[in-house]
C-alpha cells in the first residue's frame, strides 16, 4: 500500500507538488528536490566549473526555493522558475569569487548549431557515453569556462540543457533576439577554440 502511494506521488505534476508544498505537505517538497537535484547540480557545475563550490551552491538553490516558493504564481513553468533561481545564485557566487580572485576564466544564425551543439552535448550532457573521450570532455569544459559569464550561461542552457529559446529568455530576463545573438557569439568563440579537435574528433 505504501509503495503504491509512493508511485502515485511520483506522477504528480510540478504544479500539483507546488500546491501541496504551500499546504504544508513536506513530502511534496522532497519529491521536487529528488526530481530536480541532478539537473540543478549539473547546471551549477557547468556554470561555476568549481567542484568545491558546486555542492554547496546546489544545496543553497533548494534552500532558497523552499523559502521563496510562496512567491511562485505559475506565470511560467516551475522548471523555468527554478532555473532562474539557480542561474541568479550562480551569477552572485561568481561575482563573490571574482572579488576574492578565487576563480579566473582561462581565457543570429542557426548554421553553427549542428556541429557545435552535437559535440558539446555528447561530451558534456552525456559524458557516460564516452563518445569523444574523457580528455576532450575536459577540454570542452575548460574552454566553456573561458567564455564570459553571460555567454557561458546561455550556451549551457541551450546546448547542454536543451531549453527552448523562449525559456532561456524568461530565465535570463533577456530579449529573445539577445539570447540568440549571444548564443551565436558563444558558439563561434567555443568553436574557434575547439576547431582542431572538431576536425579530427568523432
Amino acid at each position: 500500500m505504501q509503495t503504491s502511494n509512493v508511485e502515485e506521488q511520483a506522477t504528480f505534476s510540478d504544479d500539483e507538488l507546488v500546491r501541496r508544498v504551500k499546504k504544508g505537505e513536506d513530502f511534496a517538497f522532497s519529491l521536487l528536490v529528488r526530481r530536480y537535484q541532478n539537473r540543478v547540480f549539473n547546471l551549477v557545475h557547468r556554470i561555476l566549473g568549481i567542484p568545491e563550490e558546486t555542492e554547496d551552491l546546489a544545496q543553497e538553490v533548494f534552500v532558497t526555493l523552499h523559502r521563496s516558493l510562496e512567491q511562485f504564481r505559475g506565470d511560467c513553468a516551475f522548471s523555468t522558475w527554478l532555473y532562474r533561481i539557480t542561474v541568479n545564485l550562480c551569477k552572485n557566487r561568481l561575482k563573490y569569487l571574482f572579488r576574492r580572485n578565487f576563480h579566473k576564466a582561462q581565457e543570429i544564425s542557426e548554421t553553427a548549431e549542428t556541429d557545435i551543439q552535437t559535440h558539446v552535448s555528447m561530451a558534456l550532457a552525456n559524458p557516460e557515453q564516452q563518445l569523444l573521450g574523457r580528455e576532450l570532455e575536459t577540454l570542452i569544459q575548460r574552454e566553456l569556462l573561458a567564455l564570459d559569464e553571460e555567454h557561458r550561461i546561455i550556451l549551457v542552457l541551450r546546448d547542454i540543457e536543451h531549453l527552448p529559446y523562449e525559456h532561456i529568455a524568461e530565465i535570463t530576463g533577456l530579449a529573445l533576439g539577445t539570447v540568440k545573438s549571444r548564443l551565436h557569439r558563444a558558439r563561434s568563440a567555443l568553436r574557434q577554440q575547439m576547431q582542431p579537435y572538431l576536425a579530427t574528433g568523432a
